[in-house]
């Protein structure tokens, strides 16, 4: 689209559009709060011209990625928007990441332009030989004398909207997710990712996802993830308040639902369960407060009736991954019983829009309380990965996301989670591959073998275990190895702790088997996620 003006938010199709609408129609209302600075809904469509004129004159052609490696912050809401009106894709990068990862994305994204944060400078000093497509570095904030503030850069820009035609299908944000390769995968959600699921009539039981102009809403999740920048965005469409904290943190996250009258926030469940250990937990003011909705993981029921008793609102639990951006089903606050029930150990049931089926190892649909595949198809479906076409062809199969995660429906449509079909773990809402890890413990030259697996863990739900055979004759201790790692991947991906054995199970074809090395640390447990 051009930069007509959508003459209702039911005609904007694009995130470009979206900040043009809300620019001419609520000039006035602030749009984002972070630390002390403001932004009317006029200012951050202004600023998001800025930033894509900007582009445009650095050369950036619509498809081509620009970085962001950054906490949370206003600014990188002005990028994701100014991006999208250049017809220009921004990659959000894990900051939490080792260099060669790091390094690893920028080059498989072919991003031109990298805007950083003061704290990642060192990082990105580090490895920007190793990035040849890397045409200019921007910084975030003053600093290093070599690149230009992001400010000046900004600033620098004229005003005026651009004027790039865009439409619903172009790519608008490329997320990377983790792979069983070892490499991340870049997963592309085009700019209808953010806007069709609003076009189906809401059911009875969703009132929680009604937004008004008098919310306010809290970013506190990490804005490379989905839960991050889609909760953003969330709070943008609807042209609501949106209180930015710059990273999670359980005495800012009370002081911000207080100070700012909070109405919807979104944690994963061990954030909710260290905002509760707080100090300040039990004398905040949480009357503003509707729904926290939450997700990558279903909600212990022991943590679901101390944080009902505390916070006093409703809960909805909401299941999805990157590749469908995020929310595809719902447990809505009626189903969160603090008696316990059935429903609770679900992850609730489908959008409207969006259809669930369970599948066996052929691709044939399974009846109810059947365990397979879970598969969703949803009209916010990624467009596919960047540049793989084969990971791409196993993932999307007739309009449905194969998510790896094995599961059931139970008669009325509400999806179990009771294990996974990909060799993953989701630790503190981060998901892990085995595979990254194995690779980064292997270099070492003590071990011989190792296997990869995910155990409860009451506070992140699982952590990393690693089983290592060390070579005859060779020494290492648990925490040389994770130290050998540290620089090779993310500190989130270490193993919590190391197992030495003499010999890892397999099978007849040689596969180790991975369920057997989990088995004693997971029973007495109802399913094998947690």
């Amino acid at each position: 689209m051009s930069s007509t003006i959508p003459a209702t938010l039911d005609a904007v199709t694009t995130l470009g559009d979206l900040a043009r609408f809300h620019g001419a129609g609520r000039p006035d209302v602030e749009a984002l709060w972070f630390e002390g600075r403001s932004t009317s809904y006029r200012d951050f469509d202004q600023l998001t011209n800025r930033v894509a004129n900007g582009l445009l004159a650095e050369g950036v052609e619509p498809g081509s990625r620009v970085g962001f490696m950054d906490k949370n912050s206003d600014h990188f809401y002005q990028l994701v928007f100014g991006c999208a009106k250049a017809n220009a894709v921004s990659v959000g990068i894990n900051w939490r990441l080792a260099p060669p990862e790091v390094a690893y994305i920028l080059n498989d994204s072919r991003a031109e332009v990298l805007f950083v944060g003061p704290d990642f400078y060192p990082l990105v000093e580090r490895i920007r030989a190793e990035v040849p497509t890397l045409r200019r570095i921007v910084a975030m904030e003053a600093g290093q004398p070599e690149w230009t503030p992001f400010t000046a850069w900004r600033d620098g820009q004229p005003a005026h909207d651009p004027g790039v035609a865009v439409t619903t299908d172009d790519v608008a944000i490329q997320m990377y997710t983790s792979g069983t390769t070892g490499h991340p995968k870049g997963v592309q959600l085009p700019h209808r990712c953010f806007f069709d699921l609003w076009r189906y009539p809401p059911a009875p039981d969703m009132a929680f996802n009604e937004w008004t102009e008098s919310d306010v809403n809290l970013v506190a999740m990490p804005s490379f993830h989905i839960g991050g920048v889609g909760w953003g965005i969330m709070g943008i469409r609807p042209g609501a308040r949106n209180v930015i904290v710059r990273e999670f943190e359980p005495g800012s996250t009370l002081e911000m639902i207080q100070r700012f009258r909070i109405s919807k926030l979104f944690l994963v469940p061990a954030a909710i369960r260290m905002v509760l250990q707080h100090p300040q937990a039990r004398t905040t003011d949480y009357g503003s407060v509707k729904y926290i909705h939450y997700g990558a993981s279903p909600i212990p029921l022991d943590l679901l009736r101390e944080a009902l008793e505390v916070f006093q609102c409703g809960f909805v639990q909401l299941y999805g991954m990157t590749e469908t951006t995020g929310s595809a089903t719902y447990l809505p606050p009626e189903d969160h019983d603090p008696r316990g029930n059935e429903r609770m150990r679900s992850a609730g049931k489908p959008f409207p829009g969006v259809r669930l089926k369970v599948v066996d190892e052929a691709g044939r649909p399974l009846p109810a309380r059947q365990v397979g595949e879970i598969c969703i198809a949803s009209p916010v479906n990624m467009l596919g990965y960047w540049n793989l076409p084969e990971a791409t062809a196993t993932t999307l199969i007739d309009g449905y996301v194969h998510t790896g995660d094995a599961g059931f429906l139970d008669e009325d449509g509400y999806v179990y989670v009771h294990d996974r079909v990909k060799d993953m773990i989701v630790s503190g809402a981060e998901n892990i591959y085995p595979a990254e890890v194995e690779s980064a413990l292997f270099g070492h030259p003590a071990v011989a073998d190792v296997a990869v697996f995910g155990v409860p863990d009451e506070r992140w739900g699982e952590a990393v275990k690693a089983a290592v055979v060390l070579k005859p004759g060779a020494r290492v201790s648990a925490d040389e190895l994770i130290g050998f790692a540290r620089g090779r991947i993310a500190g989130y991906k270490l193993p919590k702790s190391i197992d030495f054995i003499a010999e890892l199970p397999r099978n007849p074809s040689g596969k180790i088997l991975k369920r057997e090395l989990r088995k004693p640390y997971w029973e007495g447990m109802s399913r094998n996620v947690n």
